[in-house]
């Protein structure tokens, strides 16, 4: 059957929904958010409008995932076969259309090729150092090549262009890599996909050893006050290893259920900003997930939950329906109220031009 015009529309709309105290928790905490979106080649930024309402801007991307920002301005996007590298061109006082107090510009697109790269980070010299899931290692750049491997997780033997063991998260800790979160152990071809019950493994970069096992497709892990975070995101979990310095494997210890499948993970002033996909194939087939999503009475959403980590509950939310169903990462962006992002290639990037200039009160306020 052919659809009309008017029911592709309704099929493609998306509606954005909030907690009421969403803003304002925003504006306690002096941030604003930034997710990606590789299904839609979206990526958003949550911030607050001057009237106090949430303002929800979106830039095309291609394939957004991992993001990482450094708390000076610049943002770093893994994107397709691309790392993008953006950085903010806006003085303090200055706005874009009266209201954007950040705009971020992308100033270096460095060639990667399709790696299938995920989580993403900046090492203590500023360097990217990126999840190369398809050669299962992480990796940096390369002058000359597609990349420069820098660890590989001690099952794997060889780099080679085969996905096996699914890793995707890196958790920094110093200005290094200090742990990585793989879907398993496998060391054939996509043997992971035969592990994403109870195969997912946390461990320890600098020491090659495993510091937690038997988790469910484990993503975004997070060094946040002395603990590695983390989501199991086969049984919808935010929690933390127990046991990391034992010299054992630790446990993985919850501390709450969300409904969805989890992806992206921020830890902040006593906060987890939790990102939340729904089942690419309607339902999460051979996972925990669907079982605690039947006993919870729940669907899954696609969106982001605020955690309040000293009581374990959900405290805000944005919600996504419609046609965006999953998201990959989800950053903080503190000491902004409504950033944007300029999509690269694009007519906004080819005409809005800044310059070196002295900082003055006279300076003008940005316009497009």
């Amino acid at each position: 059957m052919t659809n009309t015009a008017s029911e592709q529309n309704q099929q493609d709309a998306v509606e954005y929904s909030q907690s009421r105290g969403l803003v304002d928790r925003l504006a306690r905490l002096d941030c604003s958010l930034a997710l990606s979106s590789y299904q839609s080649g979206l990526l958003y930024h949550l911030g607050r409008g001057s009237d106090g309402s949430l303002h929800v801007h979106q830039s095309a991307m291609p394939k957004p995932m991992g993001l990482h920002y450094d708390g000076q301005g610049g943002l770093t996007l893994a994107g397709g076969a691309e790392i993008l590298r953006f950085q903010n061109i806006l003085a303090p006082h200055e706005r874009i259309n009266n209201v954007f107090d950040a705009c971020f510009m992308p100033r270096l697109i460095h060639s990667v090729g399709e790696l299938d790269v995920h989580d993403i980070g900046l090492d203590a010299d500023g360097a990217p150092v990126f999840v190369n899931t398809r050669f299962n290692c992480l990796s940096t750049l390369s002058k000359r090549h597609s990349f420069v491997p820098v660890w590989t997780p001690p099952s794997i033997t060889q780099i080679v262009d085969e996905d096996r063991c699914h890793l995707n998260g890196m958790a920094m800790r110093d200005g290094q890599p200090a742990y990585v979160t793989a879907v398993s152990q496998s060391n054939t071809i996509d043997g992971w996909r035969d592990r994403r019950v109870d195969g997912g493994v946390a461990i320890d970069v600098q020491n090659n050893q495993v510091v937690c096992k038997g988790l469910s497709m484990p993503h975004s892990p997070r060094w946040y006050n002395g603990k590695l975070w983390l989501l199991n995101s086969g049984t919808g979990e935010l929690g933390y290893v127990d046991g990391l310095e034992g010299g054992d494997p630790g446990q993985f210890k919850p501390i709450v259920f969300c409904p969805g499948f989890l992806r992206g993970l921020r830890l902040y002033k006593g906060y987890a900003f939790v990102g939340l996909s729904k089942p690419r194939y309607k339902r999460f087939e051979g996972l925990p997930l669907a079982d605690r999503l039947d006993a919870a009475d729940s669907d899954a959403w696609c969106g982001l939950q605020i955690i309040d980590l000293a009581t374990g509950t959900c405290v805000d939310w944005f919600r996504i329906d419609g046609a965006i169903t999953e998201l990959y990462d989800v950053e903080i962006i503190p000491g902004f109220a409504t950033p944007m992002t300029v999509s690269p290639g694009g007519a906004e990037a080819a005409s809005l031009i800044t310059w070196d200039k002295p900082e003055t009160a006279d300076t003008p306020t940005s316009q497009r």
